[in-house]
């Protein structure tokens, strides 16, 4: 098993034998694996907090606060087109983020 410290040094010399990325694509797939099962988890026992009624709750070491809050937004774009804001205004006012990397897992059909 190769250890952090040493895919830290692959990626930093950009180097990457196949085994390293089958290693990197299973180890990632696992890994959302577990994320996963603990997600359920989490909204398990959030809903039992949330079901009891109680504002705050004491566990043996930590405190749980079951806060509601709504969230308002505003579709800015909708309000402009009605005010009839020019196309060029609208994008004036634009910013876009910065590029960000995602990676999607699927399972590999295995064939036999």
């Amino acid at each position: 098993m190769t250890s952090l410290r040493d895919l830290n040094q692959m990626i930093n010399a950009e180097i990457f034998t196949p085994d390293d990325l089958t290693y990197a694509v299973d180890t990632l797939a696992d890994i959302r694996a577990q994320i996963a099962e603990l997600k359920a988890r989490e909204d398990t026992f959030k809903a039992v907090l949330i079901a009891a009624g109680h504002a705050a709750v004491d566990g043996t070491t930590h405190r749980a606060a079951v806060i509601q809050e709504q969230r308002t937004s505003t579709d800015w774009e909708t309000i402009a087109n009605k005010l009839n804001a020019s196309r060029q205004l609208i994008t004036a006012h634009t910013t876009t983020g910065a590029p960000f990397y995602k990676i999607r897992l699927s399972a590999r059909k295995v064939t036999s």
